[in-house]
């Protein structure tokens, strides 16, 4: 197994395998801590203390401006050997409990969760790096589906071919929507391949398809991709997503040394924004979260977003 950088160690990342990671979600904490819990768990009823962050490839297509994540923390990754999913979920879960080693000594901690959060029963696909650059991931997901455990899926959407052939689909597919035009893409996304704004549109017509799940994340930074939204609202009517996620950008991590403090959105601005954006997309804005300055977009508040875990 390959060791983790000092500054991935630094920043609570544990490795699972050759190519795969763990590190625990700030929510995932706080909600063991009964001080709160993510946004999913408000608008998807996901519960966060039983959430798995991980990924099974820690290599990326793009360089996004807007990334926490130390871009060069995991250089020496290769995906010429790659792991057996089951081998891959069960480190992933091996890990997790490790990093919550530290939990049972904290009066504060909420002891059913803990107990609960010893076995997940989601995976978040989506720690860092593109997880489709994983050659077996229609093996990870099958083998999560095998298990009972729910999975979130989220891609930049540079490898449709590999989406086409998941089977079964993710419990949540989450694609995001960085900009609203090449030129804006091309800038902030950074991607390394040629056709990526080719390759972003086939991904958005495929979920338009799809028997699953579908979000659509926009990252808004401000001063930046906050702008064109007819561009927004026409790639989302292509992808006809049941959901719509604005979520500010957050001045935090390695993003600091690439954006400014100013480029970070209050929840006022996402709510203006939303409200204009779903407007022209034919949408409704039908929930937020100040805390994590986030709303949700949807034709209606379907009685059948909120899964049953």
């Amino acid at each position: 197994m390959m060791p983790e950088s000092e500054t991935a160690r630094r920043q609570q990342y544990r490795m699972a395998g050759k190519h795969s990671a763990v590190k625990i979600c700030h929510w995932t904490k706080k909600s063991l801590l009964d001080e709160g819990a993510c946004y999913k768990e408000q608008f998807y009823g996901i519960p966060c203390h039983r959430c798995c962050q991980m990924t099974p490839c820690l290599l990326c297509s793009n360089k996004c401006v807007f990334c926490w994540r130390d871009l060069e923390a995991f250089n020496g990754i290769r995906m010429s050997e790659t792991d057996d999913p089951k081998e891959i979920v069960d480190r992933c879960i091996e890990m997790q409990r490790h990093l919550l080693n530290g939990f049972p000594g904290n009066e504060k901690v909420n002891r059913k969760k803990l107990e609960e959060a010893q076995d997940p029963n989601m995976f978040a696909i989506s720690l860092s790096g593109e997880p489709t650059i994983f050659p077996n991931l229609k093996g990870l997901v099958a083998e999560l589906t095998g298990r009972g455990i729910c999975s979130f899926l989220v891609t930049n959407g540079q490898f449709p071919g590999v989406l086409e052939k998941l089977d079964p689909l993710p419990t949540q597919l989450y694609v995001s929507l960085d900009a609203p035009n090449r030129e804006l893409y091309k800038s902030i996304d950074n991607p390394s391949l040629p056709d990526f704004w080719e390759r972003f549109n086939r991904t958005l017509e495929l979920i338009s398809r799809m028997k699953t799940r579908t979000v659509l994340r926009i990252t808004a930074i401000k001063g930046l991709n906050m702008t064109d939204l007819e561009g927004y609202a026409s790639l989302i009517r292509k992808a006809r997503p049941m959901f719509v996620e604005v979520k500010a950008y957050m001045y935090v991590g390695s993003s600091r040394e690439r954006l400014k403090e100013e480029n970070m959105p209050m929840h006022q601005d996402i709510l203006e924004f939303s409200e204009r954006l779903a407007k022209l997309a034919g949408l409704k804005v039908i929930d937020q979260k100040k805390e994590s300055r986030v709303a949700l977009l949807a034709k209606d508040d379907s009685k059948d977003r909120k899964l049953k875990l």
